[in-house]
């Protein structure tokens, strides 16, 4: 599968036809799901790596399934892969099994001879040993030991040099998994050649994340629409009042700079403003340029930014959405969110959703299916796009690890 300027990377279905009944298979998935009070509150990262894990198993290999989970300091029971694991074996409708040690230990080694063809078993949470944040070999093959091939179907965690991600691609003739190809192939298409007209939306709270990524695409650009955080520290920064409105003030000199004559930028006329995110006890509308109440801060965009954003995007072959317009979390600020989800299902763009807030806000909307691509990777969809190289694929380039036997 080629990446681009990035190279080549080999694709699972190259793997396909060497596979043999009970061929051991190490997969590298991103099931770090979002939990409360220890259940699962969102499956979509399960549901993301069925179409690769049942690629192999309707093939007879046996997988071991590899996630980190959470930001563990050493071992967390509350951390366990366990419940990922009760999880995934619902969604498959076969047995999963767990096993309590990462690497592999004597049982676990015992308990992966005893997988069945078509069977699989899930480590134990990659970041409870820290030979995993530190890119470890000796951790990598400890991981690998029992298996014969290495698939990463972990798209969210490319961007990181992590020991499964990057030292045990090279222990094994290595694959991409659907998934990364699928996000390879939207998100590069965004990067390189996107059909023109072609506008980005960009809001969420997270302002120096976005610039390098938009300066990046700026030759490509017809357009960016700034809502969130972004607008609010170029409003402040053109002296315009944001009341008590969250910004990053640094932020505005680079945004002239990089962004100043590039694409057109468009900003919101009027807001939602409130004096808590969460439990406002007042609401009110603010045009840009007045004051808004004291106290208060920008927490949607307004009727008539709405109107202005449709008509800005009417045109668009290619829309690029990262960031919620608001604090789509409370229903108060949940308008502009939801009005521009709605007209982006029934555009005829190629409408691409980045991770993070803006996919959970596509999904809670009931519009991820409607859209031509969500992404499932925040951080690393943000780093392709910016052009960086990303070790996780770097790791799967087809010059890397050995040929398939």
């Amino acid at each position: 599968m080629s990446l681009g300027r990035e190279g080549i990377l080999r694709s699972i279905q190259q793997l396909y036809p060497v596979l043999n009944q009970g061929d051991p298979v190490f997969l590298r998935a991103d099931l770090n799901v979002p939990m409360h009070e220890g259940s699962i509150t969102d499956h979509n990262r399960i549901d993301a790596l069925i179409p690769t894990l049942d690629g192999l198993l309707q093939r007879g290999a046996r997988v071991v399934v590899a996630t980190h989970l959470g930001r563990p300091r050493g071992r967390d029971p509350d951390l366990s892969t366990a419940i990922v694991a009760r999880a995934l074996e619902q969604r498959i409708q076969a047995p999963v099994m767990h096993v309590g040690e990462v690497p592999f230990a004597p049982d676990s080694s015992e308990a992966f001879s005893s997988i069945p063809s078509g069977g699989v078993l899930m480590l134990e949470n990659l970041r409870f040993d820290p030979g995993e944040k530190d890119n470890d070999l000796d951790f990598a093959t400890a991981l690998l030991e029992p298996v014969q091939y290495y698939v990463n179907d972990a798209f969210g965690c490319c961007h990181r040099a992590h020991a499964s991600i990057v030292a045990a691609a090279s222990l094994r003739p290595a694959f991409a998994g659907l998934l990364i190809e699928r996000e390879v192939e939207f998100l590069a298409r965004l990067r390189d050649h996107p059909a023109r007209p072609f506008w980005v939306i960009a809001g969420g709270a997270k302002v120096r994340d976005k610039i390098g990524v938009l300066a990046h695409l700026s030759n490509r650009l017809d357009g960016i629409i700034f809502g969130g955080g972004l607008a609010n520290t170029i409003l402040e920064g053109q002296g315009i009042p944001v009341g008590a409105s969250r910004t990053e003030p640094a932020a505005f000199r680079e945004v002239q700079d990089r962004l100043g004559n590039g694409p057109e930028l468009v900003l919101p006329v009027d807001f939602i403003a409130g004096d808590d995110p969460n439990s406002p006890s007042t609401i009110s509308r603010v045009c840009v340029g007045d004051h808004p109440p004291k106290g208060s801060m920008f927490l949607d965009i307004g009727p008539d930014s709405i109107d202005l954003f449709r008509h800005k995007l009417s045109a668009a072959a290619t829309i690029f959405w990262n960031g919620p317009l608001g604090v789509f979390e409370t229903k108060a600020f949940a308008g502009g969110t939801e009005a521009i989800a709605r007209m982006l299902a029934q555009h005829s763009a190629e409408v691409v959703i980045g991770g993070g807030d803006s996919a959970a806000a596509a999904r809670s909307l009931g519009i991820a299916d409607d859209v031509a691509h969500v992404s499932t990777g925040g951080g690393a969809a943000l780093e392709f796009l910016e052009g960086r190289t990303l070790p996780g694929l770097e790791a799967l380039h087809y010059s890397k690890g050995a040929e398939p036997r």
